[in-house]
């Protein structure tokens, strides 16, 4: 009889601890976060310039490209075998140059974005942080919309969440 009343006992107090305490799930909409940003449109911007300007690199080697082939073309009758070889490496060359700064841009591109955007991320992480922290909340996941934002979550019920998205914006000093 005692230990029925020991373990009565023990199982109303782990149940009431567990309900005293029980854990706070949120999730925050960080594409909706980080777009109102103001230093997401600065890097947007910046992003959007130095992608210009490779694009015009890029274009001055077409224009070269074209340049040497129009002249091949209009000419190649009145080549030597030697002069028509050493034109058609230089238009070669310049192809391949082409295609080598296209991966390069492309690289750099992702790099620049990546230097760009990481600061702001870190900064809406943190508001992330600071917002679960004051709320009390376990996990806060980051969803689009209504949707994971991770494909490794194979379900979640968005609706049993909290959506903290406003207090994040609110952290930041976003107003819509």
């Amino acid at each position: 009889m005692k230990n029925f009343f020991r373990l009565t006992l023990a199982a109303v107090l782990i149940f009431g601890a567990t309900t005293a305490y029980a854990q706070k799930f949120g999730r925050v909409d960080m594409n909706a976060v980080i777009s109102k940003m103001p230093e997401y449109t600065e890097a947007q911007t910046n992003l959007e310039a130095y992608g210009k300007d490779l694009q015009n690199q890029l274009e001055q080697i077409m224009v070269e490209y074209n340049k040497l082939y129009a002249d091949y073309e209009k000419n190649a009758p009145t080549y030597s075998d030697s002069v028509r070889q050493l034109k058609e490496r230089e238009i070669m060359e310049v192809q391949q140059r082409y295609t080598d700064f296209q991966q390069i841009a492309q690289q750099d591109i992702q790099r620049k974005e990546m230097e760009l955007m990481n600061p702001i991320i870190e900064r809406a992480n943190e508001a992330v942080k600071k917002v679960s922290v004051a709320g009390g909340y376990l996990v806060v996941f980051s969803t689009a919309g209504d949707q994971p934002a991770s494909a490794g979550l194979a379900y979640f019920d968005a609706a049993a969440l909290t959506d903290v998205t406003a207090q994040v914006k609110a952290e930041l000093g976003i107003t819509e």
